[in-house]
Formats: structure tokens, sequence, C-alpha cells
């Protein structure tokens, strides 16, 4: 069975109905498409959700996508990898475009969900399941519309998980010629569904990734004036470069640098030769991470000098900060409001986390906001946790919201 085989069988093995939150709200089209295919919406998430695919490996997501396209008479492009597609909606010289990230985490689920993943070790802990079925119902659903006042260009990204993302794919492939503004969604499961949280400004953080490997003659504990002290050095750069990094940068920037691995050694009374220290680096502002990697690099040599100890650095630039532009913030917020009311979009903060949708922010204005999954109840189950799960009432929610913002941005000036 494939996935799009599986659909039908994965809606109505849960047995429950799914609410569409704001129908009668929107385009008498939108209303009618959501209608007849809000199932089709969930089964497409319970597809995914039960056969996740890794970055740069999602050839069977890319596929469905494709085929469902193709059904209602659309030309979706693969892009030369055979994973992520882009398609367009409509005609015209405007172009507004959303995005769907395609892959899943390396992580074990432990949900007990009848649709929960059939592939060891890997899981939509991130809801990007959730977020290419938004898309494609969007996308569907646009596609039924009796005329659009421009085109929408739908971008199903690979590799969003990996740094520095699938994203620049999808920019090399050009994918964002001819785009005046872009939008996409991400699950936030710390709000209710039905809402939507959204931000001017930096909504993300940009995320470095660094890896130090240190080398030593080594040599006996007992006599560490013979050689270099590598677990000292060790030490130094895990007390005093996070530390002396807060003195290099503007303290609003929100600059952190935080340890998740250090190895050096086995024995109690044997100065080691060879540790390794990794780690992440994160910062709220944009100017400032353009500017990290000197820092930390100067900061390396001064603190390892005196030591004796030599080293590599590998300084991985991941992704800038995810930086909202105005307009397109308040787009978002206003489509959750035409559907929903005035609650229906609220302010969110900013998170330390990356994510690469930064990428295509470099090129065209455009926004991502966060959509509310938590059913308002219940624990609130966190983003890349085994446990993670969300209410699918806000697929269509989503979908209205999408679509909504699409249609607004092609007849704002």
């Amino acid at each position: 069975m494939t996935l799009l085989d599986a659909h039908t069988d994965l809606v109505e093995s849960s047995g429950q109905p799914v609410a569409d939150l704001g129908a009668g709200s929107g385009p008498a089209w939108l209303d009618a498409w959501l209608a007849a295919n809000t199932g089709e919406v969930v089964a497409t998430r319970r597809s995914l959700h039960a056969a996740p695919e890794l970055g740069r490996q999602e050839y069977r997501t890319t596929e469905l996508v494709a085929r469902r396209l193709t059904a209602v008479g659309l030309e979706p492009r693969t892009l030369p990898s055979g994973t992520g597609l882009v398609c367009d909606i409509g005609y015209g010289e405007r172009c507004v475009a959303l995005r769907a990230d395609l892959d899943a985490l390396p992580l074990a689920e432990d949900t007990g969900l009848p649709y929960a993943s059939t592939v060891d070790g890997v899981m939509h802990a991130c809801g990007h399941d959730a977020h290419t079925a938004i898309v494609l119902g969007a996308g569907l659903a646009l596609a039924s519309a009796p005329s659009l006042p421009g085109r929408v260009r739908l971008i199903f990204q690979p590799a969003e998980e990996v740094q520095p993302g699938g994203a620049l794919d999808i920019v090399a492939d050009g994918a964002m010629e001819g785009v005046q503004r872009i939008f996409a969604l991400h699950c936030d499961p710390r709000l209710a569904v039905g809402r939507v949280g959204t931000r001017v400004g930096p909504i993300t953080s940009a995320c470095d990734l660094l890896e130090v490997r240190l080398k030593s003659p080594g040599g006996h504990t007992a006599r560490p004036h013979l050689t270099a002290d590598l677990v000292e050095a060790l030490g130094l750069l895990i007390t005093q470069l996070p530390l002396l990094l807060t003195r290099q940068v503007d303290p609003r920037s929100g600059t952190v640098l935080v340890w998740g691995a250090v190895q050096a050694g086995e024995a109690a009374n044997a100065i080691p030769q060879h540790g390794v220290l990794r780690g992440t680096l994160r910062t709220a502002d944009h100017a400032t991470w353009g500017e990290l990697e000197g820092k930390i690099r100067m900061l390396v040599e001064q603190l390892l000098a005196p030591t004796g100890v030599t080293y590599e650095l590998d300084h991985v630039r991941g992704v800038p900060p995810v930086v909202n532009e105005a307009v397109s913030a308040g787009i978002l917020a206003d489509s959750a409001i035409t559907i929903l009311g005035p609650d229906a979009a609220t302010s969110t903060e900013q998170s330390s986390g990356g994510e690469d949708f930064a990428w295509y922010l470099e090129h065209v204005p455009g926004a991502m906001a966060r959509l509310g999954v938590w059913p308002g109840h219940g624990p609130m189950r966190d983003i890349h946790q085994p446990t993670f799960d969300l209410d699918e009432r806000a697929l269509p929610f989503g979908v209205r919201v999408l679509t909504q913002a699409a249609l607004a941005a092609l007849t704002t000036p």
C-alpha cells in the first residue's frame, strides 16, 4: 500500500471527525473545498506521520505531494535531487509563496497513536507532517478557486532539520525568482488550537555548531609540567569561552554558547592525547551572527595559547534568525482574525531555536507564524520529543490561514 492509498484507511481508523474551525468565514469556494476535503487533509497528515523520512531522503513524501497536485491538473516540479518540489497555481506577474518542510527527526515515537511511525527510530516530532498537509491542502483549495489575482507558488522543501537547511536547495534551484512575499506556519504546542502567534522582527534565532578537537603529547598525571595538560585546556574552554564571549557581544543580542558533549581520556592517572568539545552557538541578532565566527576563533586561540595544547576548530554556520517583515506578519495575523475574530491572533516570543525559513527572508520579505496545536487542556507535548502530538483541528484552520494570507498578499500593494 502506498502513502496515497493509505489515506482513507488512516482517517477512518480514528473514528473521530475533525472540526473545521472557521467554517463559513472565507470565500464560498474555500468553504466548499474544506467541507468536502478536510478528511483528506487529515489523512495526508496521518499518512506522512506513519511513514516519516529523514532529511534529503523524502522520496515517498515528495511523490505523494506530486501525485496529489498532478491529479488536479497542476504541474509540480521535483528538485534535481529527487526530494522537494515546487508548484505554481494561477497566472500573472504577482507571485507569493507558501512553504512547507518535509523531513522528520531521528527519534523513536512514543505516542501510541494508531498511525504512529512505522519506521524505527524516525518520527515526525516537529510537526512537518502537519506543515506539509496544510500547504498541500491550501494549494489544492486554491486550485479549485474560480480565479486568482496572481500566482501562488507552493514550496515543499527537504531537510529543514539538517544544517544549514534544505531551504538553500530551494533557493539554489531558482524557486524564489519572481516571488514577492513568502509565508509559513510552524506548529506550537504551547498555543491553543484556533490561534496564531505572530511577531514583527526576529521570531527565531541563529544557530551554529562548534566542534573543538584538542591534541597533546599526553603523559603521566604525576608529571604535568612535562607535557600539555589537555583536560585542563578543555576545562578552560568549557568555563571561560562562554563567559568571555558575553564581553565580546551586545548583551541585548541574546547570544549564548552551550556545550553539549565533551570526551577525553579513560585512565585517572594519564593525561590524554586527544579530546573533543561540541556545542551550539545561538544569537537572536542577525548582525551579531555575522561577527561570531571571528570572535570565537580569537577567543579559542587566546585561551589555549598558554596551555601548549594544539587544536582544530570547526565552526559550522547554521541558519540566520527568521526576521519577520512587518506587512507580511500583519497579513498572517489579519488572516487569522478574519477567520475566527480578534482573539485568533496573539503576539509570540522570539525562540532560541533555529529555522531555515530564514534563508528565504534573505531574498524576499515574508513571515512565519506559530500555529496553535494544543487542545486547550491536558499536557503540552513539546516538539522534538517522542510524545509529541497535535490537535488535528489545527489542520483545516491552517489551510484557511495560509489561503487567506496568499489571497491578501496578492492584492496588497
